[in-house]
Formats: structure tokens, sequence, C-alpha cells
């Protein structure tokens, strides 16, 4: 990533990316301001999550420049192979300090799970939680990091919406603590309104703005994914 002046913040200029020949991000331009809660939405196949592993670096962009000036932190959509490891949930809240290179950092493993909702969890092995339970890990070990920014690869996926809720809380309060959060998700009911800012992805950017402003422009979802007039 760049480095500039803009701190926590994010600036996505003019961003693409294809793959055998077929373009997957088209010219995607946006801001993420320091400190606030941004919706990035779309339907299956709109390029949520190739975006977020642009802006990680996972992938490599073909055109356009992100600029930068803190580190990065994802909380992918899924457990990914560590998970087959014979480790208990604390000890995988522990690898996300770990991950850390920056700087170190002395959150305590216990508070994060009180945080996310599972405290009483901390010694259990990752083989026996459910899908929700491996969100809320998910989200433990990406705090733990510390970073500037968090991308979140649909983080409701596997839980209710009164644990949806609750996590949105432990998003906010990550905001208005100085971090910059980014979450994909294919929620288009009334949790849209704890967002800053919403990001309507269907290879371009559709609409951006306030939930309200998103909403005043696209009043139905028909319209949003069948829309030419793009930004």
């Amino acid at each position: 990533m760049k480095s500039s002046s803009i701190n926590n913040g994010l600036r996505a200029r003019e961003i693409c990316f294809s793959y055998y020949g077929k373009q997957a991000i088209d010219h995607v331009n946006f801001d993420l301001k320091p400190g606030t809660l941004t919706a990035l939405v779309g339907p299956n196949g709109a390029g949520k999550s190739t975006l977020l592993h642009l802006l990680q670096g996972r992938l490599q962009r073909t055109n356009g420049s992100i600029e930068c000036g803190c580190s990065i932190a994802v909380m992918p959509q899924r457990a990914t192979i560590d998970w087959m490891f014979p480790i208990n949930v604390s000890q995988m809240v522990e690898l996300g300090r770990n991950k850390n290179t920056n700087y170190s950092t002395n959150l305590n493993i216990d508070s994060l799970l009180e945080r996310v909702g599972i405290k009483e969890l901390g010694l259990r092995r990752l083989s026996a939680l459910s899908g929700g339970q491996q969100q809320r890990v998910l989200l433990a070990r990406a705090l733990m990091q510390n970073t500037g920014i968090l991308l979140l690869d649909e983080p409701f996926s596997a839980i209710d919406p009164p644990s949806r809720d609750h996590l949105l809380s432990v998003m906010r309060q990550q905001a208005e603590l100085g971090q910059t959060l980014l979450v994909s998700s294919h929620d288009w009911g009334s949790a849209l309104d704890v967002y800053d800012q919403v990001l309507v992805l269907n290879l371009r950017i559709l609409a951006k703005g306030t939930p309200k402003e998103v909403r005043k422009k696209l009043t139905d979802m028909t319209f949003m994914m069948e829309s030419h007039i793009y930004e």
C-alpha cells in the first residue's frame, strides 16, 4: 500500500481487475474516511470479495491506485485451513496477535471474547463450534491485530439477527475508537442504517452515500441490479 497523509483512511481510484479476459471490477472509486463504518452491498458475483482482496493486496489490480496510510486486517468469510489445527478458541484469537508485525498489541483475549459474545468458549476446540460461533472467533482474531483498517467479508452469513445486531454494535464501537471498517454484506434491511456510508457494487459502484441517500438513488433491488447508469 502507498503511504499517504490520510492516516486510518483509504482512497481507491479507478480500480480494475480482470481474470481470463473477464472484467470483475470496473473502474471503482471510493473513499473510506478514518473512524467510519461502511457497508459494501451487492448480489452474489458482484465482486465484493474480489474488491476486498484487492484492497488487502492478495490480488493484483490491473489498473488504478489504492492509497492507505495504515495496516489492514481482514475477517474472512469462512474459516481457513488453520482451523484444522487442534487448538482452542483462545489460541486461535492469539494467532491474530502473532500476525501483527507492525507493533505489539496488549489487547486481552478474554476481553475480546466477551465483546463478541463468546467469553465462555475460550477453552473450546474449534471443531466443536457452530457456524455462528466461528464467525465471532474470526472477528475477535481480526480485532486482535489492532490495525487501522478492518475489512470484513460477509461477517453475518451464519448468524441470527440478534447476533448480527450485537456484532454491528462492536463494529460501531471500533469506529468510535478510530478504526476504519468496510463490511461486505447481503443485508439490505434496517441494519443498513447503522452505517456511515453505503457502497452499492455490481462490478462498478452503482451508488454511494449515506443509507438515506442510497435508498433515494436506488428505489428497488431490480433497478439497482439492472441499471446502466453508473457513477
